[in-house]
């Protein structure tokens, strides 16, 4: 796209085609990441509103020490994050540090009543295991396993070394792990079992 920067001196100065261009570039990954979050289209066709009315007021926050992307990443998870305090969310896809793969919902998977409720109850178990994670590994978690950003990028955004990233990650995918075990709803294979099976397949 054209020079962010230049795009975001144009806006904070009031120029309302520039913050537009911006809005366009970004709308529908702001929009996928409030959708991981929250798990409803509504809430996250809302929330992508309110993340660009705060980013619009917020403009002359913007010292472009930080890509626009970045910024807006930073805007959108603290709108979620206040969202989650008042609602409950939907289950994020993840797996552990181990490479285990954590049971998750699958709407593809869904081909009959029986297989539409047993992704319902999964959905349901997930989304109870996440809201017993802190906020920062659900961040965490969020900014990596949903957004698909880089440590790197995650690092700017929180202002953390890419190592204290990488730690914080995994004692969140451990912790939801463990969580999930704990509940005892589903079934997850054990360390021993999982290690076994890509021994075998290597």
């Amino acid at each position: 796209m054209a020079d962010e920067k230049a795009l975001m001196q144009r806006a904070q100065q009031g120029d309302t085609d520039a913050f537009e261009y911006i809005v366009t570039a970004y709308e529908r990954k702001v929009y996928a990441l409030a959708l991981r979050s929250t798990g409803s289209e509504a809430d996250a066709a809302d929330l992508t509103q309110e993340v660009f009315l705060r980013a619009w007021r917020s403009l002359s926050k913007f010292r472009g020490d930080s890509a626009v992307s970045t910024w807006l990443y930073r805007i959108t998870m603290n709108i979620c994050i206040d969202f989650s305090r008042r609602k409950t969310v939907q289950p994020v896809p993840l797996t552990d540090e181990e490479g285990t793969e954590l049971p998750l919902p699958d709407n593809r998977a869904a081909h009959s009543p029986e297989a539409a409720l047993e992704q319902q109850e999964l959905s349901a178990e997930l989304q109870s295991a996440l809201q017993e994670l802190s906020e920062e590994h659900r961040q965490a978690i969020l900014l990596r396993d949903i957004s698909g950003l880089s440590y790197q990028e995650i690092g700017r955004m929180l202002s953390l070394e890419e190592g204290t990233v990488k730690s914080r990650l995994s004692r969140a995918r451990r912790n939801l792990r463990s969580i999930l075990i704990k509940r005892g709803n589903i079934s997850l294979p054990s360390a021993s079992k999982e290690q076994e099976r890509r021994q075998g397949n290597g």
